[in-house]
């Protein structure tokens, strides 16, 4: 299901940050409350190998969110625990320490499962067990949200598991949204800050093509 041009779903789930505190996130009153936009990116698990660089890589990048008006939020299937032991470890162990986002413990997969991103290649009834069964590792893939301050998304998208993302297509994407918030022009491709947007027209559109 795409959340694209809808609201966010109105899920509460739990979270942890750096001071090992857990408390509740709710994405979408994160959003509406503060007034602010949001960027939520799934990773598959604690104490791997990829997911340790993004968290680092969104980390180095929070200054630059925060200069536009952007919440970081990151979120898996994992226990607040496994989070609080993972803030706790170096990054020269494959850790995140350093990190002070919070993270969302959506270990009932009440949210993930919602937004349609959990790695369930196949769901079956089991007659031996009278049980249904999971054939896949039932955690997230690498999906990103970006949500806007009235918690519409206008931005998602989902890797593959090996796949590490582009920590600064994402603020290229968020300044994009900006400029059509503040000046009702479109952005064409590779468009970014400083660079000129256009009329949503045709007439604008054949001039664009023809000086670039």
């Amino acid at each position: 299901m795409a959340f694209v041009g809808k609201k966010f779903p109105s899920i509460t789930v739990d979270a942890m940050n750096d001071m090992g505190d857990t408390f509740k996130v709710n994405v979408l009153e994160e959003a509406i409350n503060n007034k602010k936009k949001v960027l939520l990116f799934w990773y598959p698990k604690d104490f791997t190998f990829v997911c340790p660089t993004e968290l680092h890589a969104f980390q180095e990048a929070m200054a630059a969110f925060e200069k536009r008006n952007t919440v970081v939020i990151g979120a898996s299937c994992d226990t607040p625990e496994v989070h609080f032991a993972w803030l706790n470890t170096s990054k020269d162990n494959g850790g995140i320490e350093g990190v002070t986002y919070p993270i969302l413990a959506d270990s009932n997969r009440n949210l993930s499962s919602v937004l349609g991103i959990l790695d369930v290649t196949n769901e079956r009834y089991d007659e031996e067990t009278d049980t249904v069964q999971v054939d896949g590792d039932n955690v997230t893939y690498r999906a990103t949200y970006l949500i806007d301050e009235e918690g519409i998304v206008f931005h998602e998208g989902i890797n593959h598991m090996p796949l590490g993302r582009n920590v600064n297509e994402f603020m290229r994407l968020i300044d994009a949204y900006s400029h059509v918030q503040s000046h009702g022009e479109v952005c064409p491709a590779n468009w970014e800050e400083g660079k000129d947007a256009m009329n949503p027209n045709a007439k604008s559109t054949a001039a664009y093509l023809a000086s670039h």
